[in-house]
């Protein structure tokens, strides 16, 4: 056998492994939920739709399974997480996630299946990303290809979410539809779980050390490799100049006590706040709870009153 095809070239455990030839195994995230449309639980239905052929972009569009038909519900883009190279809206996880969500805030969901790293390093999630909000907006008018979003979202009552990797991808497109605008989109807030922000200097009670701080330093290389380093403003936001101009007027940031990413939730909640943004920031913090904890005990007391918070965010608009 070629050592190459055993031999690893990047081990980042319990993401994901990418052997010397160049095949990528991808540790967790790999199942699939089909969509439905009665989901037994929640009263969700789902559906796939195709956004782009190339480059391929889909999304998994969650509703209530009753709306009335004159009714207009608030819209949530939702990115999912996995450090940039694992999930997808159609693993169950995320599937039951957003199902849950709907249920809870009746509301409607898009949730964006973008290109991973390695294959494609960013920045093609936030492209991908992008162009799948674009997608989003070219229902406003009542005349895209998705009939669901054509007669029921409420596109003047839009929010952007996403956790860990895709909280990160949540805030870059409201930086983007602050600069570039998104034609037909009110974008009222964004909730952003545990997102995945760091920078080159400790801050709070972050780890000092160069080797307990290497995992998020080489995976951001690793998923970015044009990148100068972790104090990029793709990564850190204290560094982005158009920090000032996020596209929305209010946001939730969630945090968990037990994360390593805890301290930059709350340190984004004080640089956005200095960086002349004229909207309100909320930080919520889950009490002996590590990262994305929600979606692995679903159930938990914690992840239900993050939830309800999510619930209230959407709804008091």
């Amino acid at each position: 056998m070629d050592s190459s095809t055993t031999e690893i070239a990047h081990d980042f455990s319990p993401l994901i492994k990418v052997y010397k030839d160049g095949h990528v195994e991808r540790l967790i995230g790999t199942d699939f939920a089909p969509p439905s449309l009665d989901d037994p639980k929640t009263n969700a239905r789902s559906h796939d739709v195709v956004i782009s052929q190339e480059p391929p972009v889909s999304a998994r569009i969650f509703a209530p399974k009753i709306i009335h038909p004159h009714r207009k519900l608030p819209l949530l883009v939702y990115f999912h997480g996995g450090g940039f190279v694992i999930e997808t809206p159609f693993t169950a996880q995320y599937h039951n996630y957003l199902n849950s969500v709907v249920s809870a805030a009746n509301i409607i969901a898009v949730s964006v299946h973008y290109r991973r790293a390695p294959e494609h390093p960013l920045p093609a999630a936030f492209e991908d990303s992008w162009t799948s909000l674009k997608w989003v907006a070219s229902h406003s008018g009542g005349n895209g290809s998705d009939e669901l979003l054509n007669r029921h979202a409420d596109f003047e009552k839009v929010f952007f979410s996403g956790d860990s990797a895709g909280g990160n991808i949540a805030h870059h497109m409201a930086i983007r539809a602050g600069t570039e605008g998104l034609p037909g989109v009110n974008l009222e807030g964004i909730v952003l779980v545990h997102p995945f922000f760091w920078g080159a200097e400790p801050v709070g009670s972050e780890k000092r050390e160069a080797s307990e701080r290497s995992m998020a330093d080489d995976l951001w290389r690793f998923v970015c490799p044009t990148t100068e380093g972790s104090d990029d403003p793709m990564l850190n936001p204290a560094k982005d100049p158009n920090l000032e101009r996020l596209g929305c007027r209010k946001m939730l940031v969630c945090v968990a006590e037990k994360d390593e990413l805890k301290d930059r939730g709350w340190y984004y909640k004080e640089v956005v706040e200095k960086s002349g943004w004229k909207g309100v920031v909320e930080v919520m913090e889950a009490m002996d709870e590590g990262h994305v904890f929600h979606l692995f005990n679903p159930t938990c007391e914690n992840a239900a009153a993050m939830l309800n918070k999510i619930v209230s965010f959407i709804s008091n608009t």
